[in-house]
């Protein structure tokens, strides 16, 4: 199968990469034709080298699916050195693959973050590494630099509509006033994963009246089509597929309880045109393939980046006869994210300096209209219709600088770049054949981070967005370089001296500053100083240790016994009080916090260097509590956070009762058992690895709890599921059948506690 001009290019970067890197990340956007790219990898992989291929995707309907598009290139199931497996069925048979792999390559490697992929890094350590995603991005800012080395993109959806390899498209979404977008602004609740809450948006959205508002949209502008909607639950599925059939359109519900026969039977209609309307739930999210989709209905409200490019992107496949697809966002994800053509910022988001998630449109301020990326906006239509026309095919297309036909392959565009005027000799910026500015820098030094490094016609030197608005400026430097780490090398024109300024918070630096990393959190070290890269900057100049920085689930805290105590505290915090600490958070750079108390589940109460108080959360922004400003505001402040403390401690309980349960039930069928891998041990409940080997050694569970030993003479207490009761450091532990510990000090000391 011969691969387009962008592929083979691709392939080219890919060896380059190959030849420093051991594990490279590849970004292409939603039906560019990644699946072509690594079933070319393992072609070449396997005329190459030695070792075995394995491909590990994150749904098992997807196996067939690679195996289907590598045996086109005529490697078929039979040859033992190519393995395509899910990656929960590689969880549970870790040690009983056989052989070893040369590469391993993961499709959608945006959910390599999670720990069973991590494992792989661990086991193999010899293989090389390909992971392949359109969204190299996750909600929490979480980067992938852990795990890959580097990152390739592609081209932006906009660069590939514009040469003819994904199609164009009608964007039409409810307006700014609609009933509908007045009831998405309500949802307050949020999941584990920061994104909406799927029961809060099932119980506000699945009703005859708003299932209605999307049957009336699908058919004033896609009646007839081919399509898919994107739903928020199983039972909502059902109710739209329910409601479109009793009005005459062809519509199946299609979700993770439908038997796989009946799936794959589905789906072949629908591909068939026997079906004209797919309602899923999460099935048709990635890996999905039908170019002929004429629209594409989102229903299910999102924060999620990846989950709103993927849900558009079904629909931009190009096939004969297609002249465009209609994307119809009844949910307003038009106003969280712009259009699918934005230019994002994938090497940000793959560092984890950027939040791949959206803003609720109730935070929105200014402007009723996002920034459309290519032409204006349509003319809102004359009519009492809730839906409105953002553009048109005609256009995005004439907005490129494109005629309406097919188009030829053209030079990669590539990203932001300078150009000159031939008479006056000033500079511009550009994207691909799109100008962004006039001719208005005197120099252009260099072109990094979606910035350009300039000297202004005034001879001042310094940074512009991609806009040519000015983001810093000074006189004194005469010329600019960018560094890596979102760094700016700036010359000084006497002793050749310099300034390094963080692009992160503006502030300059005399001195190169050394990176450190805490996952999601970065600070700046010259000597024996710390620096937060906050937009208001904290710094450390004590000398400290770096066992005083402390890594925690979503924040970084910083040990500052110098922090100035609340101006109010007569009454002492009902919730775990912490002195003396500065606290950062993840994807927050624009301020550095104190941290005022913990509560029990995991979320924090943080104070601002003006006496605000806000409750912060793993996943979500910090939301505003109250103030110091007077004693009264204060006490006003702490009644709410004895009502955040009560919230908590109900939430604990809560979850501790259904985990226990969920343990009595699993119980009930089957024992947990230890189990050895390598010299560590787990647990197995079920058949399945319920708690990995980690562990130096594990004793035989008593009910649901389970003494271990993590490194040697430490010992504690875990529930069967792996959750940690007792954290290892006890000479010897020993649990009795009346649900408590004895637990042995070094020192020969014993202490009896309970379990629950």
């Amino acid at each position: 199968m011969r691969l387009y001009d962008y592929q083979s290019r691709m392939m080219l970067r890919l060896a380059e990469e190959w030849k420093v890197h051991r594990s490279v990340m590849v970004q292409m956007p939603t039906g560019t034709g990644k699946t072509h790219i690594l079933a070319c990898v393992v072609k070449e992989k396997l005329e190459c080298t030695d070792g075995g291929v394995w491909i590990v995707v994150h749904r098992r309907e997807l196996v067939a699916q690679i195996e289907e598009t590598v045996g086109r290139y005529g490697i078929g199931r039979e040859d033992g050195r190519v393995k395509v497996m899910s990656i929960q069925w590689l969880a549970r048979h870790w040690d009983d693959v056989d052989g070893e792999p040369g590469t391993i390559v993961i499709d959608e490697a945006h959910h390599a973050v999670a720990e069973t992929y991590r494992e792989m890094w661990n086991r193999w350590p010899k293989a090389g590494f390909l992971g392949l995603t359109a969204t190299p991005c996750r909600m929490n800012g979480r980067g992938f630099a852990d795990l890959f080395d580097t990152l390739v993109t592609s081209w932006s959806i906009a660069e590939f509509i514009e040469k003819g390899y994904l199609s164009a498209f009608d964007y039409v979404s409810i307006r700014r006033g609609s009933e509908e977008q007045r009831l998405i602004g309500m949802l307050e609740k949020r999941g584990a994963d920061g994104d909406y809450q799927i029961k809060e948006m099932n119980r506000v959205l699945n009703r005859d009246t708003s299932i209605g508002r999307l049957y009336r949209s699908m058919e004033r502008f896609a009646r007839g089509k081919k399509g898919i909607v994107y739903a928020i639950s199983i039972d909502h599925a059902r109710h739209i597929a329910e409601y479109y059939s009793r009005r005459g359109v062809d519509a199946v519900p299609i979700d993770s309880r439908t038997p796989p026969a009946e799936r794959r039977k589905m789906v072949e209609d629908f591909k068939a045109g026997r079906i004209k309307v797919m309602v899923n739930v999460d099935i048709f999210s990635e890996g999905f393939d039908c170019p002929d989709v004429e629209f594409v209905q989102m229903a299910r409200p999102t924060l999620s980046l990846a989950k709103y490019l993927q849900q558009a992107g079904r629909g931009l496949r190009r096939t004969e006869g297609k002249e465009a697809c209609v994307l119809i966002d009844n949910v307003g994800l038009y106003r969280v994210f712009g259009l699918p053509t934005v230019a994002w910022d994938w090497g940000a988001m793959f560092r984890g300096l950027m939040l791949g998630k959206g803003r609720p449109v109730a935070e929105e301020a200014g402007n009723d209209r996002m920034p459309s990326c290519f032409g204006a906006p349509a003319e809102e239509p004359a009519t009492d219709c809730d839906m409105e026309v953002i553009i048109s095919h005609e256009q995005l297309l004439a907005g490129m600088g494109q005629p309406e036909e097919a188009r030829v392959p053209q030079a990669d565009a590539g990203g932001l770049k300078a150009w000159q005027d031939g008479s006056s000799g000033l500079w511009g910026l550009k994207r691909g054949r799109r100008r962004l500015t006039d001719v208005c820098f005197d120099t252009v030094f260099d072109v990094r981070y979606d910035m350009a490094a300039v000297r202004f016609v005034d001879m001042a030197c310094g940074v512009v967005d991609a806009s040519g608005k000015v983001i810093w400026k000074k006189n004194r430097y005469v010329s600019l370089k960018f560094l890596k780490n979102r760094m700016l090398y700036a010359a000084l024109p006497y002793d050749g001296k310099a300034c390094y300024l963080d692009l992160c918070s503006l502030r300059a630096y005399d001195r190169k500053p050394e990176i450190k990393r805490y996952e999601g959190v970065e600070l700046l070290k010259i000597g024996k100083t710390y620096y937060s890269r906050t937009r208001t900057v904290y710094m450390n100049n004590r000398g400290i240790d770096k066992s005083y920085i402390a890594r925690r689930d979503f924040y970084l805290t910083i040990y500052d016994h110098k922090i100035p105590l609340p101006r109010y505290d007569k009454l002492r915090p009902l919730l775990d009080f912490q002195c003396g600490h500065v606290c950062l958070l993840d994807g927050d750079d624009e301020r550095y916090y104190w941290l005022y108390g913990r509560l029990d589940d995991g979320s924090i109460v943080v104070r601002d260097t003006r006496g605000r108080y806000y409750h912060a959360e793993d996943g979500h922004a910090a939301s505003y509590i109250g103030c110091e400003d007077s004693e009264h505001d204060f006490a006003l402040c702490r009644m709410a956070m004895d009502r955040l403390a009560g919230r908590a401690a109900e939430k604990i309980l809560a979850r501790k009762a259904e985990r226990e349960e969920n343990l009595r039930r699993w119980l009930e069928t089957d024992r947990a058992v230890p189990f050895k891998s390598g010299l560590k041990w787990g647990l197995k409940l079920c058949g399945r690895v319920v708690v990995p080997p980690v562990y130096r050694n594990v004793q035989q569970p008593v009910g649901m709890y389970c003494a271990v030993e993590k490194n040697y003479g430490q010992w504690g207490v875990i529930l069967v599921d792996g959750t940690v009761l007792i954290e290892p450091a006890y000479a010897a532990v020993s649990i009795g059948d009346n649900g408590t510990a004895l637990l042995t000090y070094v020192t020969g000391k014993q202490v009896s506690v309970k379990l629950h």
